[in-house]
């Protein structure tokens, strides 16, 4: 499939406002069960070693873009030790993706409480259980174990969120909009924050 051409005229000047446009556009497009919101999250350590894995945004404003997970996690160390992070969203029925590069920091203890309170109960038990990225010694049962344990414990009342869990935001300091064309000769557009960071500069990408 090929889509009609992406022009700069199109474009709104605000990054946030073209994303939103495009978000809605590819949750109008793709069923919820697919996961419009899916994204690769890219970090790295300070050799330079770069992991990506997929997560799912669970918020934007002109704050940022929030995730959440494990902070003892592979990717919760690096953001640590090197906070900055690359996202990236692929839309394959619009065959538009969006990029994102910027700063990553812990969200409050307020919004990390807020959102945890509305996890299945199965998902707020599973923060609990899974020493995300460790090795598991004795298999998938002593992840089970713990679960039964942990299952037991809360029988009947609320299950706290563990201190280790929370989200991340990453804001923003470039965005790059790629629309698929024929020939291979996509349109793609960056936005990048000005030094003063009052304002974005659009231009328009070699494909």
């Amino acid at each position: 499939m090929t889509q009609t051409a992406l022009l700069e005229s199109d474009l709104d000047p605000d990054p946030f406002a073209q994303f939103h446009k495009w978000f809605d556009a590819a949750k109008a497009a793709i069923p919820a069960e697919s996961l419009p919101e899916a994204m690769t999250v890219a970090t790295s350590n300070l050799d330079g070693d770069v992991t990506a894995r997929v997560c799912l945004l669970k918020g934007f404003d002109k704050r940022g873009f929030v995730f959440f997970t494990n902070y003892n996690s592979h990717k919760g160390q690096q953001i640590h030790d090197n906070p900055r992070a690359a996202l990236v969203f692929w839309w394959h029925p619009l065959e538009r993706q969006v990029r994102i590069e910027g700063v990553a920091v812990k969200v409050t203890e307020e919004e990390s409480e807020a959102y945890f309170a509305t996890r299945p109960r199965g998902s707020q038990l599973g923060a609990w259980c899974s020493e995300q990225s460790q090795v598991i010694y004795g298999g998938r049962a002593t992840l089970d174990a713990k679960v039964n344990e942990l299952t037991t414990t809360y029988q009947g009342r609320p299950i706290p969120r563990p201190p280790h869990w929370g989200g991340y935001r990453v804001i923003p300091l470039l965005f790059e909009f790629w629309q698929g064309r024929g020939d291979r000769l996509h349109d793609r557009f960056s936005y990048r924050l000005r030094a003063d960071a009052k304002d974005w500069v659009i231009d328009r990408l070699a494909p």
